[in-house]
């Protein structure tokens, strides 16, 4: 064998090893009593030691200069390429770190989960502060002569600067902000029909039949439920979870759309690369271009309403007199005063995103201590939203993410501008609404995958929004987008 295929064997055991932690992840999320964290917390620590081990050996190192590149085809070196960036990256970190940081991260989603449901940030706060420690800790092994905020940032999205991403974020605030405002100050009412209790059953029941819509894959996945929703899994196995709202039936059925669009990214990955660059996704930036896809480009639209209303009215009758136009309009509702990045529609989101970023960024690099955290978070939500929360369990505590990492929020934001970006040229080669309004999804898939899944990481970031775009990354697309779509809503 080659020293590409030695390689290449190598990199599928370091593969597997993270696919098989990322099942304990979802088991712990979903199903796993909680009782079970002590123990959990071990095995995912131990399995990612394993892994961290077996990759960063000086045979991987051997092996990568060994190979002869010059006999590889482009697909070839792009596989190398991927797994020298990783190698590189991680192999000055030490087992013992991985070790520590695995087992506290697991430990940390269970302290979060408590802390939420008890309303008591105190309770998580001595995790926050020890999840920063030993995330700078790490960073300072891959890089220490780079500011350790965005080495973290570079975890989920190698290839985008963080500079170019802050760029975009200039270019919404100036846009969003001010339309925004309009529609605070506009005296058009869109529709909310909803009124009084929506049993969870019935909502898992709706979710269910608009996945069987959008074309998911039941062999290949499953929907539950989980305090976050969040998508796992592989190409053989993308899994969904959701989560019900007792008073506000779109809120888990929007959650679930997003998960699908992660979940069909995963499932347009190619077969045969499995395990390999070349069968796993771009970056979190990327992946969430495919989610808020789905959740905005297709179940935000008025043709997704046209397709589904009756769908709707099926689980809930009392709202036989409802019609595809006001639960479009309920769809679409901009509501400022909401609190829930999660429940947020699609303009307050990027507020949402913004003040999580700089939360972050001010922990990280020590402008702001972690008692200072609650006070910041309402500071923030009123300055940039006008309401404060009421308690911690819908402030600070409302996400599940710092039990992960303390950066690449940002990446929300880059998905949904990505996601527009992807529409207008998805739109020159297919009638897109005509096919939602028809219940003919996989014209839409398929172009997808050939534009963007079937490559995996054979390209950087910016390679591949060229070649599924023609351009480079432009926040454009989403600000005309939304301008246009909320000027006719709120009579602009």
């Amino acid at each position: 064998m080659s020293a590409y295929d030695d390689l290449l064997d190598r990199y599928r055991r370091y593969s597997n090893l993270g696919n098989a932690a990322m099942l304990l992840n979802w088991d712990q999320q979903v199903t796993m009593p909680e009782g079970g964290t002590p123990a959990r917390a071990e095995q995912s620590a131990a399995l990612s030691a394993v892994r961290h081990e077996h990759f960063t050996a000086d045979e991987t190192g051997r092996l990568l200069d060994d190979v002869d590149e010059s006999d590889l085809s482009d697909a070839e070196r792009a596989v190398v390429r991927e797994i020298r960036h990783d190698y590189e990256r991680n192999a000055e970190v030490p087992s013992d770190l991985v070790d520590d940081l695995t087992q506290l991260q697991s430990e940390a989603q269970e302290t979060w989960q408590a802390a939420k449901r008890d309303d008591d940030f105190d309770a998580f706060a001595d995790s926050l502060v020890d999840l920063k420690a030993l995330h700078r800790e790490r960073a300072a092994h891959i890089d220490p002569d780079k500011p350790a905020y965005a080495v973290m940032f570079e975890d989920g999205e190698p290839y985008l600067p963080l500079e170019r991403v802050e760029s975009v974020f200039d270019e919404l605030r100036e846009g969003l902000v001010p339309l925004i405002d309009d529609i605070r100050e506009s005296d058009t009412e869109v529709a909310w029909p909803f009124d009084g209790e929506y049993d969870h059953d019935v909502q898992e029941a709706l979710s269910r039949d608009v996945l069987d819509y959008l074309g998911y894959d039941w062999n290949r996945g499953r929907l539950d439920e989980a305090p976050h929703p969040f998508m796992s899994g592989t190409q053989y196995d993308a899994r969904i979870t959701t989560r019900y709202s007792d008073d506000e039936p779109l809120d888990a059925l929007t959650a679930t759309v997003h998960e699908f669009g992660h979940a069909t990214y995963q499932l347009g990955l190619r077969d045969d690369a499995y395990a390999t660059p070349l069968g796993e996704p771009r970056s979190s930036g990327v992946h969430e271009s495919q989610s808020r896809f789905y959740e905005n480009h297709v179940g935000r639209t008025k043709a997704f309403w046209d397709a589904n209303r009756d769908r709707f009215v099926e689980h809930f009758p009392r709202h036989d007199d409802v019609s595809a136009r006001e639960l479009y309009e309920a769809a679409n509702k901009v509501r400022p005063d909401n609190l829930v990045r999660v429940e947020a529609d699609e303009l307050t989101y990027h507020m949402h995103i913004i003040l999580r970023s700089e939360i972050d960024r001010a922990f990280v690099e020590g402008d702001l201590a972690v008692d200072e955290i609650p006070h910041a978070w309402n500071e923030k939500m009123d300055d940039y939203l006008g309401v404060v929360p009421e308690s911690d369990r819908e402030g600070c505590l409302q996400d599940i993410h710092w039990s992960y990492g303390f950066a690449g929020f940002q990446n929300y934001t880059v998905g949904s501008v990505l996601a527009a970006q992807i529409d207008h040229a998805m739109r020159e080669d297919l009638l897109v609404d005509a096919l939602v309004r028809d219940g003919d999804l996989d014209p839409i898939h398929d172009w997808l995958t050939e534009h963007v899944h079937q490559h995996g990481r054979r390209y950087t970031t910016p390679e591949l929004v060229e070649e599924a775009t023609g351009e480079p990354l432009t926040a454009e697309y989403f600000l005309d987008y939304v301008t246009e779509k909320y000027t006719d809503l709120y009579d602009l």
